[in-house]
Formats: structure tokens, C-alpha cells, sequence
């Protein structure tokens, strides 16, 4: 089974920083791009920001110019540095690939998050 361990999440001020990292299984670093996702109270998961295995990265228009994603292919660690950040930032953090692999297979679940929560 594929193990996903998110952490650095924490309770920030509007306009603050914080980096999450996130432990993959080499079963899928290895070969598929990679992405954080985020669920807010009430709200259906999103995809924020994805990285493929060169180092391409993309990202929702809602934190684009404030989010950076990036991978360390020799640690199986996904990161994400989140600046300027805003109470709508606030939600559940999670690691993952792609969500066509996630549908496809049956082994990859989603792992315990990390909570991001922005105070005004």
C-alpha cells in the first residue's frame, strides 16, 4: 500500500509563511508527477499545485504567485511553501499523484493531512 505522511502544518497570521513536506512511497514518486491538494470545512477537495518528475509545476489560480511546489527525487519529498498567506488558505493539506492515478488504483488512499489554519 502506498504511504503518504504529510507534516508542517500549524496556526498562522494573515501574511505568513509555513512549508509543508510530505513522505511518498518510492511506488509512485518515483514514476508519477505529484500534487498538494487541500479540503476546507464544508468544501470538496481541491488540487492546488502539481510538479512532475522534471520539475514542471502548476497551480490554481488562487494561490499562483504565493504557492511554490517543489521535489526532492533523491528523498521521496514533496514540498510546498506557502507565503502571503490568507484565511482562505485555512483547510486540511494533502500529498498525493495524480488524480487519474487515484482512481485507477487501488492501493493509493489518501494520507492523514496536515491542518493549515490562517488567523485574520
Amino acid at each position: 500500500q502506498v504511504q503518504l505522511v504529510e507534516s508542517g502544518g500549524g496556526l498562522v497570521q494573515a501574511g505568513g509563511s509555513l512549508r509543508l513536506s510530505c513522505l511518498a512511497s518510492t511506488r509512485i514518486f518515483s514514476i508519477f508527477a505529484m500534487g498538494w491538494y487541500r479540503q476546507a470545512p464544508g468544501k470538496e477537495r481541491e488540487l492546488v499545485a502539481t510538479i512532475t518528475k522534471g520539475g514542471s509545476a502548476n497551480y490554481a489560480d488562487s494561490v499562483k504567485g504565493r504557492f511554490t511546489i517543489t521535489r526532492d527525487n533523491t528523498k521521496n519529498t514533496l514540498y510546498l511553501q506557502m507565503n502571503d498567506l490568507k484565511p482562505e488558505d485555512t483547510a486540511v493539506y494533502y500529498c498525493n499523484t495524480e488524480p487519474w492515478v487515484i482512481r485507477r488504483d487501488s492501493e493509493v488512499h489518501w494520507g492523514p493531512g496536515t491542518q493549515v489554519t490562517v488567523s485574520s
